[in-house]
């Protein structure tokens, strides 16, 4: 027989014979390697290690103790738990059941709402079937035999008639088959440690007015540890819900009469907003870049020169005035592009570094919306950045720099970061010319290098106008949630005619760069809110001080303290009703108030405060001169 060429990711090659299971070829590496490894990707596609090697190419290996590993296991749990369905539920039709980030999800068609009863009954079902150690087999079948298989099944027909090629992948476990392309672990002996966590309603992916799905939530891990770790972070991520905390603290609230998406911030919430607002800008003055604000409409004349009327329209709200259309911006650069434009630069005036946080709109799904996370309205934290071709790096850096500032401001250490780049085989799709893709990405891999990240190389990630990188924070409970981009642009300089002269007098584009550090303001503030459970540190508090009296007998002296305590340019609030002091220390702690200064007879007459420190206790007694020094020395150095 023939033999099958696989290279490797590092260049080298191995030989396999045609028809051996691609397991020999790993095994050729090493034992451990095998024992470790789930499934093989040759050229993009798919193929588990017992399957006979028909194709060769270049090969990865998905191993057990990777991101890849796990999301492999996930995918097989979702397709074990449609089986059990299946088994438990007959008559139910089948929909989608991917892995997503923390777990899967499944969507079934089902007259009767499944029950919290009924998720552990099929919870207890998946571990009878897992505990057969049913093999997991790939087959391809043609459209004609796909049909005939799925006959009963409507949403997978209407699969069917999306999927291109002669041949479609299948995968079958035990009694089930389903659509897929893979990959999905060798059998279900690894599939022991999982929890099914919660039911929704779904849309139907393709037909969002369709009667709605019922998705069923799960997660899954390798080891039984794992899986209680991770559930315990759930359970802390219930506490720390920043839809909860933001009613509890009164910072924010999204009602039905304003609409949804849109959020409302309350006194104390915008305190909390301006506190981040005065911190981007003095890092951004200090770092070069000039503030900018634009408005919140425009003309769509300007959207149809980006080509956003042409492929995002469905996404924006365009509306008409004085006969012609406009647009509420879904994004500020244009409009940054406009203000760079409006004089000519030469080599010597770049870069150019333009910052704004500018609210813009977006048509999102009503059942994509989510708390502050995923809104209509939202305030981002955007900026452009034009210079030349030799000033790239130097500005990546630049930007990941500031990254590693104001994320690390607000507690944030630790990230992933991804490196997205274009398809090697497709370069046709992306706009700009092969000189400028390598530029873009060996300044981007040698910023992120100096700066010592580690990071994933993601091909074909890229969107078309540039590549790009993006970083996720690691939060309090271990959560990764997206947050910075450093985007390169090589479309909308030549929609725009984005230009500057060189130092031999020629008109050249200039490299843009879209860049955000904390995302949207409304989203970076919830991660906020969840990542401090809404204890906020006292820099960043709405109300940094509470002055209560312990009876009416003090409330001059109170109001005295507060009044100072306010003029020294502490946020500070007093508190002299007529309630026990009992009561209004724990309505305090109930507000997260870092500080709380307890004010009796004693102190009267002493003229001192007793001071209550949030989650800590007595601190004991100050003058008010110490605790305006202490709070704004915290405040300043924004501890």
């Amino acid at each position: 027989m023939s033999n099958l060429s696989l290279i490797l990711p590092d260049g080298n090659t191995l030989e396999i014979e045609k028809g051996q299971p691609y397991a020999e070829a790993v095994r050729q590496i090493s034992e451990g390697l095998l024992r470790n490894s789930l499934a093989v990707t040759i050229d993009g596609t798919n193929h588990p290690l017992d399957e006979p090697a028909t194709v060769g190419g270049h090969m990865h290996i998905i191993t057990k103790n990777s991101d890849e590993g796990l999301e492999t296991l996930r995918h097989s749990t979702a397709h074990l738990m449609a089986w059990a369905v299946q088994d438990l539920f007959p008559g139910v039709k089948f929909a989608f059941g991917p892995a997503i980030e923390g777990g899967f999800y499944y969507d079934f068609d089902r007259d009767d709402p499944f029950t919290p009863e009924e998720l552990t009954k099929i919870e207890k079902h998946m571990l009878e079937l897992a505990k057969n150690k049913e093999g997991i087999k790939r087959e391809t079948v043609s459209h004609d035999e796909a049909r005939a298989m799925f006959k009963d099944q409507p949403y997978k027909l209407a699969q069917i008639e999306d999927l291109k090629g002669e041949e479609l992948s299948i995968y079958r476990m035990g009694g089930f088959t389903d659509f897929c392309e893979g990959p999905h672990i060798p059998d279900t002996k690894d599939l022991k440690a999982f929890k099914l966590t919660s039911v929704s309603a779904a849309h139907w992916v393709k037909d969002p007015n369709a009667p709605m799905l019922q998705r069923i939530y799960g997660t899954a891990f390798f080891k039984k540890k794992d899986l209680t770790a991770h559930l315990e972070m759930l359970e802390e991520a219930k506490k720390r819900d920043h839809r909860k905390l933001g009613r509890e603290l009164d910072l924010f609230g999204i009602t039905e009469e304003a609409g949804p998406g849109l959020s409302l911030w309350y006194p104390r919430g915008d305190l909390l907003r301006e506190q981040v607002i005065n911190y981007w800008k003095e890092v951004h003055r200090q770092k070069g870049y000039k503030t900018v604000t634009t408005p919140h409409m425009s003309q769509a004349d300007l959207w149809v020169t980006s080509g956003h009327m042409e492929y995002y329209q469905d996404d924006m709200y365009v509306f008409e005035q004085d006969g012609k259309p406009y647009v509420v911006k879904p994004m500020n650069c244009p409009l940054h592009i406009l203000i760079y434009k409006r004089k000519p630069r030469g080599y010597r005036n770049l870069p150019v570094r333009l910052a704004e946080l500018g609210t813009v709109y977006r048509a999102e799904k009503r059942g994509a919306l989510h708390g502050l996370m995923r809104v209509r309205g939202f305030t981002q934290d955007d900026a452009h950045i034009f210079c030349t071709p030799d000033q790239l790096e130097d500005e990546v850096g630049s930007c990941i720099e500031l990254v590693k500032i104001i994320l690390g401001q607000f507690g944030f250490t630790d990230f992933k970061v991804e490196l997205s780049v274009r398809d090697p085989d497709n370069k046709q799709k992306y706009a700009g010319t092969d000189e400028e893709w390598e530029a873009a990405e060996a300044s981007l891999v040698n910023a992120i290098e100096k700066h010592d990240l580690k990071y994933t190389r993601e091909e074909g990630e890229a969107v078309f106008y540039g590549p790009k990188i993006d970083v996720k924070l690691i939060d309090a409970i271990g959560r990764s949630w997206q947050a910075s981009t450093i985007q390169f642009d090589f479309n909308l300089p030549r929609r725009f005619d984005v230009t500057y002269t060189d130092n031999e007098g020629n008109d050249k584009y200039v490299y843009m760069v879209h860049r955000a550090i904390m995302g949207s303001l409304e989203r970076f503030i919830g991660i906020l809110t969840e990542h401090f459970a809404g204890n906020f540190p006292i820099w960043l508090a709405p109300e940094q001080v509470r002055v209560l009296a312990v009876s009416r007998d003090q409330a001059d002296y109170a109001e005295k303290v507060t009044e100072a305590l306010v003029e020294a340019g502490i946020r500070a609030e007093c508190d002299i009703r007529n309630e026990k002091i009992g009561f209004k220390i724990r309505e305090a702690e109930v507000l997260k108030v870092p500080w709380m200064l307890v004010v009796g007879g004693r102190e009267v007459e002493n003229n001192e405060v007793s001071v209550r420190v949030h989650q800590e206790g007595d601190r004991g007694v100050m003058k008010v001169s110490q605790v305006i020094k202490e709070l704004l020395d915290a405040t300043a150095n924004r501890s």
